[in-house]
């Protein structure tokens, strides 16, 4: 047995190290970026990270080849969807205002290993979005000048015809980004001076829209002469939700700005609630508008709303419609060259990733080494790749992050804050009974005043099971420390939901399963999803959070950990290969680099102060044990022995 003990040793170290957690300040609202950013500058971010170009795009083409009419009930149920992860970022944003979003409430409840691939795939997902509208915003200018720009390119500068690039160099989209990456470096300020202009614009664009799209609406355009109402059915209407949610990915740009915020704890949940209403009534009545003015049909998937006009003989309002496109991806690039560099800053300032990009400019407060070096990659993605080849892995990593953070939630609200005490005297005034194991405490004061009140009993803590459950589930779970039987249900919870979204997706067709066999595994995942939550829901939470929490924990984690798997599923294989490429690129750079220059690593390694503990012996006697605790881990022990009479 010791020598299997001291075998696993080594291993038992690397996952203690692979799973270690970041220890927080003290001090939260301490940075070294700069407090500026109101509630409404929060809430424009939000605003321009998700009105975006798929207001202009998205719409049209899910309401032609998905749902039709009914694309507007899509977008209230993708919007109800994307809500449940925003009030997981809320929570996170407000309780802990750091930047780095997903990867730092990953790294605070989850592990060191799991934030740093949450925030590895982060980044790539930022870089890949910004260089995908990019060329968007460039293929939708060229289109006003009869792709001018692009004839011009490929005639006199260069094309190629390679797989996964570009037919020709996108300068303009390149250029793009180089500009904005400029803009940016000049401080929070200046970006969000921007994206109030762009916002605005587009803001006023879309009201333009709506006040003459309900002039030129024709109900006639929803009956069942055009195909009625919703001709796809309630599965079209599913699958349209599932395209749609995509359109509100941006709203955590909010949480990634906290660092900056003036008042986080108000403005992050305040901002991230607004942002998403405005969100989601913006895509429901600009579909609303579109799908009257003419038949859902006839609607062009690559520009519906100008399309729509110009048909309708207001072509002059195309123009209006083209600046508000234009104004509506500028606030896009903004949000993702804005969250990109302090997620790589925040991964970085952990030691996690390359010391070099940790660096905050003195004078713009702004991390401009990472603002610099990104927005260069990103250009370069946009000047080479194929619009198509990036936009089929923009999703996964996201979806990911998402899971992450709602998983995240539900373990950090049963969790118990570190505390003085350890533990709870057991004590009994039977002279005849076994004696109690030796309790150990921190507090000195806190074991006076147990051994004077010895009968009394304590209050349940968080993460232990509730009294009702007490009697049924106590001789079971008892032995558990607070917490962990929490953070194994939310370990099934999320094992579970990935099975029960397999066999829903791949069920009936890739696996051929009889109907018997997909039944009774339909129940039995489905039945250990609910009594993982049960058994969540059977242990006291956290109630005395200053700060928003989200609502009926852990139902609503749960709820938008099983949407995120499931849309997570139903991408295609080849998205798939390259997230497990990149992952293993990830954890090339984690055991090469992260893993040796992590601060909580050296934290662990430095010699920690001299501590006393207090302990009780079963006579009732108080012994002050002082410990120094070397670098090694080892403990060097010296005893100052005084009794209290109990």
């Amino acid at each position: 047995m010791a020598t299997c003990t001291r075998g696993c040793a080594p291993a038992v170290r690397l996952c203690q190290k692979l799973n270690r957690l970041k220890t927080l300040d003290d001090d939260m609202m301490a940075t070294s970026l700069k407090r500026c950013l109101s509630t409404l500058d929060l809430t424009l971010l939000g605003v321009g990270g998700m009105v975006g170009s798929g207001l202009y795009v998205l719409t049209g083409t899910v309401a032609k080849d998905m749902v039709g009419p009914a694309v507007i009930i899509s977008f209230l149920f993708a919007g109800i969807a994307s809500l449940l992860a925003a009030f997981c970022y809320a929570e996170f944003g407000a309780r802990i205002p750091k930047t780095g979003s997903a990867y730092m409430f990953t790294y605070v409840s989850v592990g060191e290993i799991w934030a740093f691939l949450i925030g590895w795939n982060v980044i790539l997902e930022n870089m890949i979005g910004g260089a995908a509208v990019a060329r968007a915003w460039s293929g939708y200018l060229d289109s006003i000048f009869n792709h001018a720009i692009q004839n011009f390119t490929e005639t006199h500068i260069m094309q190629w015809n390679v797989p996964f690039l570009a037919h020709y160099p996108d300068v303009l989209a390149a250029g793009i980004l180089v500009v904005a990456s400029f803009l940016i470096s000049f401080g929070v300020q200046v970006s969000s001076y921007l994206n109030h202009i762009f916002s605005t614009i587009s803001m006023g664009v879309i009201a333009f829209i709506l006040v003459f799209g309900f002039v030129l609406a024709e109900p006639a355009n929803w009956s069942q002469k055009e195909g009625g109402f919703a001709p796809f059915g309630l599965s079209g209407i599913l699958a349209g939700s599932a395209t749609c949610f995509y359109a509100f990915v941006g709203f955590d740009v909010i949480a990634s700005s906290s660092e900056e915020a003036k008042n986080p704890q108000k403005a992050v949940p305040i901002a991230t609630a607004i942002s998403l209403g405005l969100a989601t009534v913006a895509y429901i009545l600009v579909s609303t508008v579109l799908t009257l003015m003419v038949p859902w049909h006839t609607l062009d998937p690559n520009s519906a709303l100008a399309d729509a006009f110009f048909r309708r003989g207001y072509s002059w309002a195309g123009v209006v419609v083209a600046v508000g496109s234009i104004c509506a991806m500028n606030t896009v690039l903004l949000c993702n060259l804005f969250s990109l560099p302090r997620i790589v800053y925040a991964m970085a300032e952990d030691g996690l990733f390359f010391s070099i990009f940790a660096r905050v400019n003195p004078v713009t407060k702004v991390p401009v080494n990472a603002i610099v070096v990104f927005g260069i990659l990103m250009a370069t993605m946009a000047l080479i790749f194929d619009l198509e080849a990036l936009v089929q892995f923009l999703s996964i990593g996201t979806l990911l992050a998402y899971t992450f953070v709602a998983a995240s939630v539900i373990v950090l609200r049963f969790q118990p804050e570190k505390t003085s005490s350890k533990g709870t005297a057991s004590t009994s005034p039977n002279p005849n009974a076994e004696p109690s194991p030796l309790k150990e405490y921190e507090s000195f004061s806190d074991k006076l005043q147990l051994v004077e009140r010895q009968k009394t009993k304590e209050p349940r803590g968080v993460g232990q099971l509730k009294a009702f459950w007490e009697p049924y589930l106590g001789r079971l779970l008892g032995d558990f420390e607070p917490g962990e039987v929490v953070a194994f249900s939310v370990l099934a919870l999320m094992v579970s939901s990935v099975s029960l979204c397999a066999v829903v997706e791949f069920g009936n067709n890739q696996l051929q399963l009889p109907l018997w066999s997909f039944s009774m595994l339909l129940v039995i995942f489905s039945l250990a999803y609910i009594l993982s939550m049960l058994l969540i829901w059977a242990h006291e939470p956290q109630t005395n959070n200053k700060t928003f929490q989200v609502p009926l924990v852990p139902l609503i984690p749960s709820a938008s950990i099983l949407f995120n798997i499931f849309l997570m599923l139903k991408l295609s294989p080849l998205t798939w290969i390259r997230f497990t490429v990149w992952i293993a690129i990830g954890l090339f750079v984690y055991f090469g680099y992260g893993i040796w220059h992590s601060k909580e690593g050296h934290r662990e390694l430095q010699p920690k102060d001299m501590a006393a503990r207090y302990v009780v012996l079963p006579s009732g006697s108080l012994v002050e044990t002082v410990q120094s605790v070397q670098p090694d881990g080892q403990v060097d022990t010296s005893m100052e022995i005084f009794v209290v009479k109990s």
